[in-house]
């Protein structure tokens, strides 16, 4: 470690600001933009994701306007399983699918600008991802009125980092980021076949273009052979939970910051050991809904067992060949709504089952449901595969990380080729421009 140096993080730094959260309507002297969340960050490297749109005072979006290779560092917001300090990277991909608004960071966080003379911003982000993973960042986060906060000024001034020369600090960023674009390829590949699920879901059962429809009558908007039922005669909620004690150590435990935003594929989750209170038991193929502030739309398909927070609606079909149907009815925006609309008048807005199964659905007959559920089955299995193979392309990763940006497992004599998505980094004084 002999080209390794002691080195204060603030001397890493150019600019650092504030986030921003701004408007939610037009306002005078002001510009619509991107503003990217800490429950964001899982999404950062999906193209079809949608992030909120904010109207920013023209003066402020100048001022704390984004760029590639700019870290974004949450600084509240933690919970009982994650605590603040995450980190995010933002890569020139992003802003070429963005590219019509500038980005911003939203309150509860701020933005990391590196001195890229000197040092790699992939480099630095996996240097933090380590910080995070081995509890160094849990060190300044404490409980402050409610709300967790991350002691940034006291992290900047107290923190000192071994840093290698920057021609190697790109070699351990190019050996980790070949596993993050083969993560993200597959991740790409999930969201065609969550694409492709709901499309056919829309093209059959909205549209009402499903197989042999041009011979099928409607009746009062209704095609012949379907039946006006209730959400509930065919969905249950599944209340079974389990005391804190009598949860194995290492199970599976999803808070409703694992649950993701309208996906099939979940990514993140903790262990049962973290937990603090009694929680809810869910099996493989249960539909997880997060019923706190519906409005955020949390909802997925488990493809493991395990226990979930109560704040968890818990459903399951009543027979397996509605299971694609369901997923995609409470994707639906009339089912948010009606969430939404049952969470009202409450000091939490929190969705109610009782008053969801209520919910009056044009159910197809049984040999189009289980038409639909084969092709469903198809591409829920396909997901699975790949959520699997991420599974272990991410785990071989965190064993390398903290051996590579400790300088364990020297990269001096090794001759890497470096990924596609670094080539911007290596291009010598290269100042991308991520809004115009």
């Amino acid at each position: 470690m002999s080209n390794w140096n002691n080195t204060p993080f603030a001397k890493l730094l150019v600019d650092s600001k504030d986030g921003e959260w701004g408007d939610g309507e037009e306002t005078v002297g002001s510009r619509e933009s991107i503003i990217i969340r800490g429950t964001d960050f899982a999404d950062l490297d999906n193209p079809a994701v949608d992030f909120p749109k904010r109207w920013i005072k023209n003066h402020i979006a100048d001022r704390k306007c984004l760029q590639p290779g700019d870290i974004i560092l949450e600084t509240a917001g933690g919970t009982s399983t994650q605590s603040t300090g995450r980190s995010a990277l933002l890569k020139k991909s992003f802003f070429d699918h963005h590219s019509d608004f500038p980005v911003l960071c939203a309150s509860f966080s701020r933005h990391l600008r590196l001195d890229t003379s000197k040092y790699s911003p992939r480099f630095i982000y996996y240097l933090l991802q380590t910080l995070y993973r081995t509890g160094y960042m849990a060190v300044f986060n404490i409980q402050h009125t409610g709300v967790s906060r991350f002691q940034y000024t006291s992290f900047r001034n107290h923190t000192e980092l071994q840093i290698p020369e920057l021609p190697f600090q790109r070699k351990i960023s190019a050996i980790l980021s070949t596993y993050d674009e083969l993560i993200e390829k597959n991740k790409r590949r999930i969201a065609l076949l969550e694409k492709l699920a709901e499309e056919i879901y829309r093209e059959w059962f909205v549209r009402l273009r499903f197989p042999g429809h041009e011979s099928v009558k409607l009746v009062k908007g209704v095609p012949g052979g379907w039946e006006v039922r209730t959400l509930g005669s065919f969905a249950s909620e599944i209340k079974k939970g389990i005391k804190k004690q009598d949860l194995l150590d290492n199970e599976k435990y999803l808070g409703l910051e694992h649950i993701p935003r309208r996906s099939i594929a979940i990514t993140e989750w903790a262990t049962a050991d973290t937990v603090d209170s009694n929680k809810l038991l869910f099996k493989e193929r249960d539909i997880l809904f997060g019923k706190i502030r519906p409005y955020l739309h949390k909802v997925a398909l488990a493809h493991f067992s395990g226990a979930c927070s109560s704040d968890t609606i818990v459903i399951r079909p009543k027979e397996n060949i509605y299971e694609g149907y369901l997923l995609f009815t409470v994707f639906s925006d009339t089912f948010i709504e009606l969430a939404h609309v049952s969470s009202k008048g409450t000091k939490m807005p929190r969705a109610d089952w009782s008053f969801l199964k209520k919910l009056k659905l044009s159910v197809p007959d049984t040999k189009l449901l289980e038409k639909y559920q084969s092709h469903f089955d198809t591409f829920f299995s396909e997901i699975v595969n790949l959520l699997r193979a991420n599974e272990v392309l991410t785990a071989s990763r965190d064993r390398l990380l903290l051996r590579l940006t400790s300088g364990k497992l020297p990269v001096k004599h090794l001759d890497i080729k470096f990924p596609p998505s670094m080539a911007e980094e290596l291009i010598p004084d290269s100042t991308a421009s991520a809004y115009a």
